[in-house]
């Protein structure tokens, strides 16, 4: 999934690959504005079937955090560390299938 989401940045944004490292930050280090993070979502939730929390966006800074929060609502991945107990109900709740 990882390299399925580089690629659609890289794509449809024009970032530079060697930009997009699992530390880089979405708006700081890859230059993608709130709107453009937004769209990413939205193609990655309807690429895969998952719904991400309106908050979401707060929620994930870093690329690696975007790809394991895709992967695991996708039912690939274990929880990630950083999705606290709050994000994680709204997570589970807009997509019931999730396994603990």
């Amino acid at each position: 999934m990882f390299r399925w989401i580089v690629k659609l940045i890289r794509d449809e944004y024009q970032v530079e690959e060697v930009r997009l490292t699992r530390a880089a930050t979405l708006d700081h280090d890859l230059g993608l504005s709130p709107e453009q993070i937004g769209r990413v979502l939205a193609t990655i939730a309807e690429s895969f079937s998952i719904y991400f929390p309106l908050c979401a966006p707060c929620e994930v800074e870093r690329l690696e955090e975007l790809c394991m929060l895709a992967s695991w609502l996708s039912g690939l991945y274990k929880r990630p560390d950083f999705v606290c107990a709050r994000f994680e109900a709204k997570c589970r709740a807009a997509n019931p299938w999730l396994v603990t």
